[in-house]
């Protein structure tokens, strides 16, 4: 079959015409979505990335430590480039080594107020430790 016989062979697309009705009837009710597949995600990838954060994972003194670090590395560069990357990469040990241990914290403190209850545990506190897992999950895969 050819493209010409096989476009006319099709229904043609319902238009509206102003003041017109449509000889073929209403139109079609639009299908409702599929039912979600077992194992999809509830939410979109791009979705979790799109959830605001505000609270920072390392203390202010700790931040502006290593900032202060970094500046340094930066002005002294020019004068001993090897001596300024060795300090960041110092730095940038320091800040990977604090930021886990304060995941490590939080994953602790979280687990805590579930686990500790058995099979104790409300319905609405396991939403909320569902909640807090995917908000700090979110916050490590936009780094």
């Amino acid at each position: 079959m050819t493209y010409d016989q096989e476009r006319a062979r099709q229904t043609p697309p319902r238009r509206q015409v102003p003041g017109r009705r449509d000889p073929r009837g209403p139109a079609p009710a639009p299908r409702p979505a599929p039912a979600q597949e077992p194992g999809e995600p509830l939410i979109s990838a791009e979705a979790l990335l799109q959830t605001p954060t505000s609270e920072h994972l390392l203390p202010q003194d700790v931040r502006d430590k290593l900032t202060l670090q970094l500046q340094q590395c930066l002005s002294t560069f020019v004068e001993s480039p090897r001596q300024a990357v060795e300090q960041a990469d110092s730095a940038f040990a320091e800040a990977t080594t604090h930021l886990a241990a304060t995941l490590e914290e939080r994953r602790h403190a979280l687990g805590a107020s579930w686990q500790g209850q058995g099979t104790d545990a409300q319905t609405d506190e396991l939403r909320r430790a569902l909640h807090q897992y995917r908000a700090l999950t979110v916050r490590l895969l936009r780094m």
